[in-house]
């Protein structure tokens, strides 16, 4: 089963199957509206990387426990 099937929340980085505890959250501000909100989950060993990934580009707006996401965020 797949964490989609199972309901769990799996990380976003490429072929990682980990169960997400970590919500990176950010926005193109050339390609989103101002309320947009972009959400990558990440597990404990991804989290900085795709932390650091948004976050050289300028689009980082904050890092959250995935257990502080609400629906807003999607």
């Amino acid at each position: 089963m797949t964490g989609a099937a199972t309901g769990q929340l799996v990380c976003s980085a490429k072929a990682c199957r980990r169960a997400a505890a970590h919500a990176v959250v950010w926005r193109n501000p050339r390609l989103h509206a101002p309320d947009r909100r972009k959400v990558w989950l990440a597990c404990e060993d991804h989290r900085d990387h795709l932390r650091d990934f948004v976050q050289v580009r300028g689009f980082l707006l904050e890092v959250l426990a995935v257990e502080e996401l609400t629906e807003a965020d999607g």
